[in-house]
Protein backbone atom coordinates (compact mmCIF):
# COMPACT_ATOMS: atom_id res chain seq x y z
CA UNK A 1 0.00 0.00 0.00
CA UNK A 2 1.48 3.03 -1.13
CA UNK A 3 2.01 5.89 2.15
CA UNK A 4 -0.60 8.83 1.85
CA UNK A 5 0.19 11.87 0.12
CA UNK A 6 1.53 14.77 1.90
CA UNK A 7 -1.18 17.31 1.91
CA UNK A 8 0.12 20.98 0.62
CA UNK A 9 -0.03 23.63 3.12
CA UNK A 10 -1.91 26.62 1.76
CA UNK A 11 -0.29 29.95 3.09
CA UNK A 12 -3.87 31.45 4.11
CA UNK A 13 -3.62 34.28 6.64
CA UNK A 14 -4.90 34.62 10.12
CA UNK A 15 -7.48 36.30 11.34
CA UNK A 16 -6.26 38.27 14.53
CA UNK A 17 -8.92 39.21 16.79
CA UNK A 18 -7.86 43.40 17.32
CA UNK A 19 -10.37 44.25 19.66
CA UNK A 20 -9.63 45.84 22.91
CA UNK A 21 -10.71 42.47 25.23
CA UNK A 22 -8.43 40.77 22.81
CA UNK A 23 -5.64 43.04 23.77
CA UNK A 24 -3.23 40.64 26.80
CA UNK A 25 -2.01 43.48 29.40
CA UNK A 26 0.77 42.47 31.64
CA UNK A 27 3.47 44.27 33.16
CA UNK A 28 5.50 44.52 30.17
CA UNK A 29 2.79 46.64 28.84
CA UNK A 30 0.39 48.18 31.19
CA UNK A 31 2.37 51.22 31.41
CA UNK A 32 1.68 51.95 27.52
CA UNK A 33 -1.84 50.82 27.56
CA UNK A 34 -2.45 52.96 30.44
CA UNK A 35 -1.54 56.00 28.49
CA UNK A 36 -3.32 55.12 25.32
CA UNK A 37 -6.07 55.42 27.62
CA UNK A 38 -5.27 58.52 28.56
CA UNK A 39 -5.43 60.04 24.68
CA UNK A 40 -7.13 63.01 25.57
CA UNK A 41 -4.74 64.42 27.71
CA UNK A 42 -1.58 63.35 25.31
CA UNK A 43 1.35 66.24 25.80
CA UNK A 44 0.19 68.52 22.97
CA UNK A 45 -1.82 65.77 21.12
CA UNK A 46 0.95 63.30 20.18
CA UNK A 47 2.35 59.93 21.50
CA UNK A 48 4.76 57.31 20.19
CA UNK A 49 4.26 53.90 20.54
CA UNK A 50 7.05 51.71 20.82
CA UNK A 51 8.22 48.80 21.29
CA UNK A 52 10.04 45.28 19.54
CA UNK A 53 8.57 43.43 16.16
CA UNK A 54 5.63 42.07 17.06
CA UNK A 55 4.80 43.45 20.20
CA UNK A 56 1.21 44.50 20.00
CA UNK A 57 1.94 47.89 19.05
CA UNK A 58 -0.74 47.65 15.81
CA UNK A 59 -3.11 46.22 18.13
CA UNK A 60 -2.97 48.63 20.70
CA UNK A 61 -3.12 50.85 17.74
CA UNK A 62 -6.44 49.16 16.38
CA UNK A 63 -7.97 49.91 20.09
CA UNK A 64 -7.15 53.79 19.89
CA UNK A 65 -8.53 53.30 16.80
CA UNK A 66 -12.10 52.18 18.17
CA UNK A 67 -12.33 54.58 21.06
CA UNK A 68 -11.27 58.05 19.18
CA UNK A 69 -12.01 57.60 15.51
CA UNK A 70 -8.30 57.79 14.34
CA UNK A 71 -7.60 57.23 10.78
CA UNK A 72 -4.51 54.93 10.02
CA UNK A 73 -1.84 55.30 7.96
CA UNK A 74 1.83 53.38 6.58
CA UNK A 75 4.63 55.85 7.21
CA UNK A 76 5.88 54.97 4.22
CA UNK A 77 2.66 55.52 2.44
CA UNK A 78 1.89 58.78 3.61
CA UNK A 79 1.46 61.44 0.19
CA UNK A 80 1.07 64.78 0.46
CA UNK A 81 -2.36 64.53 -0.99
CA UNK A 82 -3.68 62.35 1.66
CA UNK A 83 -2.97 64.95 4.35
CA UNK A 84 -5.64 67.55 4.48
CA UNK A 85 -8.38 63.83 4.59
CA UNK A 86 -6.37 62.51 7.45
CA UNK A 87 -6.08 65.88 9.52
CA UNK A 88 -9.75 66.66 8.82
CA UNK A 89 -10.43 63.56 11.01
CA UNK A 90 -8.70 64.93 14.04
CA UNK A 91 -6.90 61.84 14.98
CA UNK A 92 -4.51 59.80 12.99
CA UNK A 93 -2.19 56.98 13.37
CA UNK A 94 1.11 57.20 11.36
CA UNK A 95 2.29 53.19 11.64
CA UNK A 96 6.26 52.10 11.30
CA UNK A 97 7.70 56.04 11.35
CA UNK A 98 10.66 54.44 11.89
CA UNK A 99 11.00 52.78 8.55
CA UNK A 100 10.93 56.12 6.75
CA UNK A 101 14.95 55.79 7.03
CA UNK A 102 15.02 53.13 4.80
CA UNK A 103 13.23 54.59 1.90
CA UNK A 104 14.99 55.75 -1.34
CA UNK A 105 15.27 59.09 -2.25
CA UNK A 106 13.65 61.36 -3.24
CA UNK A 107 10.20 59.00 -1.94
CA UNK A 108 12.07 59.45 1.57
CA UNK A 109 11.63 63.22 2.02
CA UNK A 110 8.57 63.58 0.25
CA UNK A 111 7.25 61.11 2.82
CA UNK A 112 8.84 62.90 5.76
CA UNK A 113 7.56 66.26 4.48
CA UNK A 114 4.21 64.87 3.90
CA UNK A 115 4.57 63.80 7.94
CA UNK A 116 5.24 67.52 8.84
CA UNK A 117 2.76 68.63 7.12
CA UNK A 118 0.14 66.19 9.11
CA UNK A 119 1.53 66.85 12.37
CA UNK A 120 1.38 70.81 11.90
CA UNK A 121 -2.48 70.32 10.35
CA UNK A 122 -3.38 67.99 13.53
CA UNK A 123 -1.55 70.37 15.91
CA UNK A 124 -3.42 73.65 14.30
CA UNK A 125 -6.57 72.17 14.86
CA UNK A 126 -6.05 70.31 18.34
CA UNK A 127 -6.23 66.96 17.42
CA UNK A 128 -4.19 63.37 18.28
CA UNK A 129 -1.77 62.06 16.68
CA UNK A 130 -0.26 58.00 17.60
CA UNK A 131 2.86 57.26 15.63
CA UNK A 132 4.19 53.32 16.30
CA UNK A 133 8.42 52.59 15.52
CA UNK A 134 10.33 49.76 17.12
CA UNK A 135 12.61 52.73 18.81
CA UNK A 136 12.19 56.14 20.05
CA UNK A 137 11.94 58.67 17.67
CA UNK A 138 15.57 60.34 19.12
CA UNK A 139 16.48 57.32 17.24
CA UNK A 140 15.26 57.44 13.66
CA UNK A 141 17.76 58.93 11.01
CA UNK A 142 15.28 61.83 9.82
CA UNK A 143 16.79 64.16 7.48
CA UNK A 144 14.26 66.87 7.93
CA UNK A 145 15.87 68.49 11.19
CA UNK A 146 12.10 70.31 12.23
CA UNK A 147 10.11 66.64 11.91
CA UNK A 148 13.08 65.51 13.74
CA UNK A 149 12.19 68.29 15.79
CA UNK A 150 9.05 67.36 16.06
CA UNK A 151 9.15 63.52 16.65
CA UNK A 152 12.16 64.29 19.23
CA UNK A 153 8.83 65.96 21.59
CA UNK A 154 6.58 63.10 21.47
CA UNK A 155 5.79 61.53 25.15
CA UNK A 156 6.67 58.13 24.78
CA UNK A 157 4.94 54.87 25.56
CA UNK A 158 6.85 51.81 25.53
CA UNK A 159 5.80 48.11 25.38
CA UNK A 160 8.78 45.94 26.42
CA UNK A 161 9.65 42.21 25.73
CA UNK A 162 7.20 39.85 27.33
CA UNK A 163 7.42 37.99 30.44
CA UNK A 164 6.74 34.11 31.11
CA UNK A 165 3.08 35.04 31.71
CA UNK A 166 2.49 37.17 28.71
CA UNK A 167 4.69 34.96 26.24
CA UNK A 168 2.21 32.27 27.15
CA UNK A 169 -0.94 34.59 26.92
CA UNK A 170 0.82 35.76 23.31
CA UNK A 171 0.89 31.89 21.91
CA UNK A 172 -2.49 31.22 23.02
CA UNK A 173 -4.23 33.94 20.99
CA UNK A 174 -1.72 32.88 17.99
CA UNK A 175 -3.17 29.88 17.72
CA UNK A 176 -6.59 31.08 18.45
CA UNK A 177 -6.28 33.40 15.73
CA UNK A 178 -5.78 30.30 13.66
CA UNK A 179 -8.20 28.23 15.19
CA UNK A 180 -5.86 25.64 15.93
CA UNK A 181 -6.66 23.73 19.32
CA UNK A 182 -3.45 23.23 21.83
CA UNK A 183 -3.17 21.88 24.82
CA UNK A 184 -1.75 23.83 27.92
CA UNK A 185 1.31 21.67 28.24
CA UNK A 186 2.16 22.49 23.62
CA UNK A 187 2.31 26.43 25.39
CA UNK A 188 4.53 25.39 28.31
CA UNK A 189 7.05 23.77 26.19
CA UNK A 190 7.66 26.38 23.82
CA UNK A 191 7.62 29.12 26.76
CA UNK A 192 10.38 26.80 27.75
CA UNK A 193 12.81 26.61 24.60
CA UNK A 194 11.76 29.88 22.13
CA UNK A 195 13.21 33.27 22.67
CA UNK A 196 11.16 35.41 24.65
CA UNK A 197 10.66 38.05 21.89
CA UNK A 198 6.55 38.55 20.40
CA UNK A 199 8.50 37.25 17.20
CA UNK A 200 9.64 34.19 17.79
CA UNK A 201 6.01 33.42 19.07
CA UNK A 202 4.49 34.64 15.81
CA UNK A 203 7.24 32.32 14.07
CA UNK A 204 6.64 29.05 15.88
CA UNK A 205 3.13 29.06 15.76
CA UNK A 206 3.23 29.93 12.13
CA UNK A 207 5.49 26.67 11.65
CA UNK A 208 3.86 24.51 13.72
CA UNK A 209 0.33 25.14 12.18
CA UNK A 210 2.72 24.61 8.57
CA UNK A 211 3.73 21.10 10.22
CA UNK A 212 0.37 20.04 11.45
CA UNK A 213 -1.27 20.95 8.34
CA UNK A 214 1.73 18.97 5.88
CA UNK A 215 1.73 16.17 8.48
CA UNK A 216 -1.82 15.88 8.92
CA UNK A 217 -1.23 15.68 12.28
CA UNK A 218 -2.82 17.88 15.76
CA UNK A 219 -0.19 20.04 17.45
CA UNK A 220 1.31 18.21 20.54
CA UNK A 221 4.49 18.22 22.53
CA UNK A 222 5.84 15.99 20.67
CA UNK A 223 5.24 17.90 17.11
CA UNK A 224 6.49 21.03 18.87
CA UNK A 225 9.47 19.21 19.93
CA UNK A 226 9.64 17.73 16.12
CA UNK A 227 9.79 21.14 15.43
CA UNK A 228 12.38 22.71 17.26
CA UNK A 229 14.63 20.03 16.36
CA UNK A 230 14.52 18.50 19.38
CA UNK A 231 13.47 14.98 21.02
CA UNK A 232 10.37 14.87 22.86
CA UNK A 233 11.43 13.25 26.46
CA UNK A 234 8.19 11.56 27.17
CA UNK A 235 5.54 9.92 24.86
CA UNK A 236 2.30 12.47 24.25
CA UNK A 237 0.05 9.61 23.22
CA UNK A 238 0.13 10.72 19.68
CA UNK A 239 2.36 9.32 16.68
CA UNK A 240 -0.39 7.92 14.06
CA UNK A 241 -1.62 9.98 11.17
CA UNK A 242 -4.21 12.56 12.16
CA UNK A 243 -2.62 12.68 16.02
Amino acid sequence: MSAPARQIPLDLPPRPALGRGDFLVSPANADAVALIDAWRDWPGGRLALIGPASAGKSHLAHVWMAESGAAAVEAAALAAGAVPALAAGGAVVVEDADRLAGLPEPARRAAESALFHLLNLVAAEGGRVLVTGRTPPAGWAIVTPDLASRLHSFALARIAAPDDALLSSILVKLFADRQLPVAPEVVNYLVERIDRSFAAAERAVAGLDSLSLGQRRRITRRLAAEYLGETAGEDDGGGAPGE
